[in-house]
């Protein structure tokens, strides 16, 4: 018993309830298939290109990865496309910088146009319900030295 609350406790993020969601349905998707009804609820993720303050949101573009099996955005396999996310209120902007990576769940409310760069872009739009932001991924830092030594004698470091 005491193993399976240890295997618990060690879960780490959100479990977002993934009922009426269709697993199949991307950003691009999304997009694509002009039948894609205003409503249908999504579960998507990705990693946070840019976060605006909006009068009454706060407002995510974001690039979309297929999520792993925590509902965590699975930046290693290709992305899905670009999609808008909408939280309600104010949200700092400086703590969903760019290159954190982001889950949400909510509804469809239809496209917008923007660009990427100067390329035409349709987004999809999410009214998020819930959010979970990810930690920083920590990266470690390089040696400040090299790896190897050749030579005789002794070497003394700090």
């Amino acid at each position: 018993m005491s193993f399976l609350l240890f295997l618990a406790g060690c879960a780490t993020g959100p479990r977002f309830d993934a009922g009426g969601v269709d697993a199949d349905l991307t950003p691009v998707a999304a997009v694509r298939d002009a039948g894609v009804p205003a409503g249908t609820r999504v579960l998507w993720g990705g990693v946070i290109v840019h976060a605006r303050n909006l009068a009454d949101v706060t407002e995510f573009e974001v690039l979309g990865y297929p999520l792993d099996r925590g509902q965590g955005p699975a930046t290693t396999r290709m992305p899905q496309g670009r999609f808008l996310a909408h939280v309600p209120g104010y949200l700092e902007t400086v703590d969903f910088e760019p290159g954190r990576r982001l889950t949400v769940t909510g509804r469809i409310e239809g496209t917008v146009s923007g660009k990427v760069g100067e390329s035409p872009y349709l987004y999809p739009l999410v009214a998020v319900e819930e959010f979970h932001l990810w930690p920083r991924e920590l990266v470690a830092p390089a040696p400040a030295g090299p790896r190897f030594n050749i030579g005789i004698g002794v070497i003394f470091r700090n």
